[in-house]
């Protein structure tokens, strides 16, 4: 069977390691440097090794799509949140924040659409904070009008904490492979 590799085209660089990764015991010529970088789209991680003289800054945005890019020579591959640097870890956080602002109307649809997981659970309960009671609710206010903004949720769900607060949790609980179960970052 045949799995759909999930594809970046842009990527937002975490943090660059002019001489590559520390623990990299080759002589300092043999080193090649490495950029971690999370993907705009689906926010898988990544190491992305550049271009000869190319220097990164973090957050810069690279294309690592198919075809001619500029500053990046290749994916070096996927890589485990608990791989990245503790700058990458900041950074991440900041940028997933950035990039679930900019795309609300996608995040505000979830809370719209989202549907059971099983008989017992619901995707909805998988947001940090909401458990049965704010799932109900929020069940319920949706039936009435769809939701169209975060604000929207804050003001008709009952003592629901910050959705995007909590939208941004859930996928870094995602990255960091805290439950089996994704519903914002590629499978």
């Amino acid at each position: 069977m045949l799995r759909n590799v999930i594809k970046e085209e842009n990527a937002i660089i975490l943090d660059f390691l002019q001489h590559g990764h520390a623990f990299d015991s080759r002589p300092g010529h043999l080193k090649t440097p490495i950029a971690q970088a999370i993907g705009k789209k689906h926010f898988v991680l990544l190491e992305l090794v550049p271009k000869k003289g190319v220097f990164l800054q973090p957050l810069d945005e690279v294309y690592i799509g198919e075809g001619k890019r500029d500053q990046i020579h290749h994916i070096y591959g996927k890589v485990a949140y608990d791989k990245l640097t503790e700058t990458a870890k900041a950074e991440a956080a900041e940028v997933i924040k950035e990039m679930v602002k900019k795309d609300e109307k996608k995040f505000v649809d979830f809370f719209n659409k989202a549907g059971p997981i099983s008989t017992r659970m619901h995707q909805i309960e998988l947001i940090p904070g909401v458990g049965k009671k704010h799932m109900w609710d929020i069940l319920e206010k949706r039936q009435e009008k769809e939701f169209d903004s975060f604000e929207d949720i804050k003001k008709r769900v009952k003592l629901m904490s910050d959705p995007e607060k909590a939208i941004v949790k859930r996928i870094i609980s995602e990255l960091k492979g805290e439950d089996r179960y994704k519903i914002f970052i590629e499978r």
